[in-house]
Order: C-alpha cells, then structure tokens, then sequence
C-alpha cells in the first residue's frame, strides 16, 4: 500500500457507497492479463484499483468492460467511481484523469514491399490505415492524421484481418501487439519510430468533489515513485512493453 492517506471527503468521493468500483479495460491485453482464482480480471490495471482500495480503506469491486470507448461511455451512468484506461483528450470531458502511471507504444505495421520508412510518411494522400476504432491510439490519429484515411473496426483482431484481407497501407496498434502480429506476416515490418504513446491514467466522474481527483492524483504519484507500478509491471510479466510513466512536474 502506498503513503499517501486520505481525507474523508476524498473516500466519500471515490467510493460514495462503500465500495470502490474500478472499471477495467478488458480489451488491454497488458494491463489485463489474465483471471485470478475467482475469476476476477488480473493484472498490473486491476491490481493498482486493488491498491487504490486498500489505501482507501474500502472493498473494491471490479467493473469489466469490452472495449475503452464503452467504459469512458459509461462514466456519467453511475456505475464506476474510477476508471483505468488512456487518457485521451477526447474522453476528459466527463473524466477527471490523473497524470499515467505507466506508458505503452503506438506504431505502424506496413506490409512486405512497402516503400514507407517512417511514421510520417504513412500520412500521406491515398494510404490507409487500419485501426482499432475509439482506442486511445485511434483517438490520436483522429485528431492528427492530415491526408490518410482511417478505417476503423472494433478491435485489434479486425484491425488486423481489414489490414491484411483489404490490403491497406498501415496497421496503427500498441507496438507490443505488432511486434506479435509482424510475424505472422513474412516480409511485414514494424515501424521504429513511434507515433504517440498511449498515457495509462487512473479518472473519476468530473461531477464528483474535486478532493476525489486529488487523492487519486497523489496516489498515482506515490505509486510510480514508490515502485508500486514497476512492480506490477514485473509481477505481471509486461517488462519492456510497459513503461513506468514519469513523475508529475511539480
């Protein structure tokens, strides 16, 4: 458990019935990577809302979501007091985030024969860029992308099948799962450098008391400088695909 010690207003904020309800990104193939013995979601995303209750002295119940635009949908019906997933720009409007506790990789995978050699050049008049649709990735490029056009489909499995069955230019995705898809294309390659990387924050409703966000920020603070997340991280063996995020300036 990390140091940092709450004020009452802060648990009633984050835990307003008692029990901390931590929505979790099952589609997160490194935060979530498996089931524990009663078949609850496992992993460093989990395991940092179990954290998250301990130091608030609360039960916690896990809220599981199929995709990242579902849970961030769900952040003002009431049904989860924090959420773990990106915190994209375009999701802060109902979600207070924290700073990331830890950092993943976005890149491209180009197929064999490719002339492109470097992100840039994927935005370009013509290309086409398959990608996982409401990701945090797929809401960068949203924002971002000039001259190409993005095919969006649900998930990182279709993102793939469209790359591959229709030909497209570019496969967008977190470069661990490219790194895995790369071999099942002879001659494919994963670009080097990165687009953007997706910031893995912890967020709460942003109609809740604001001391909710600050205990929530202060321990996701604690957290990385404490070794909490580099732990989990090893515990969970996601070591070099995730990233422990830098501390908060200041």
């Amino acid at each position: 458990m990390v140091g940092t010690i709450p004020s009452e207003a802060a648990v009633a904020a984050l835990a307003p019935t008692g029990t901390l309800r931590v929505a979790v990104n099952m589609r997160n193939f490194l935060l979530v990577t498996g089931t524990d013995d009663s078949g609850n979601p496992d992993g460093v995303s989990p395991d940092m809302g179990r954290a998250l209750a301990e130091s608030l002295g609360v039960d916690i119940e896990l809220v599981p979501f199929a995709t990242p635009g579902e849970l961030a949908d769900a952040a003002r019906s009431g049904v989860w007091d924090v959420g773990n997933i990106g915190a994209a720009p375009q999701r802060a409007e109902h979600i207070a985030f924290t700073a990331a506790y830890c950092e993943i990789e976005c890149t491209y995978l180009v197929p064999a024969g490719s002339e492109v050699g470097s992100v840039d050049e994927v935005d370009r008049p013509g290309k086409r860029i398959a990608t996982s649709a409401r990701s945090a990735y797929d809401l960068w490029l949203e924002g971002n992308i000039r001259h190409a056009e993005l095919v969006r489909v649900v998930g990182a499995d279709a993102s793939f099948d469209v790359f591959v069955e229709d030909g497209l230019d570019a496969l967008a995705g977190l470069r661990p799962r490219l790194m895995a898809d790369v071999d099942r294309l002879p001659g494919a390659r994963v670009l080097g450098a990165s687009f953007t990387t997706v910031q893995q924050a912890m967020g709460t409703p942003r109609d809740r008391d604001p001391a909710g966000i600050e205990y929530l920020s202060a321990f996701v603070e604690d957290a990385k400088a404490t070794g909490l997340v580099g732990s989990l991280i090893d515990t969970h063996g996601v070591t070099g695909r995730l990233t422990v995020a830098p501390l908060r300036d200041g």
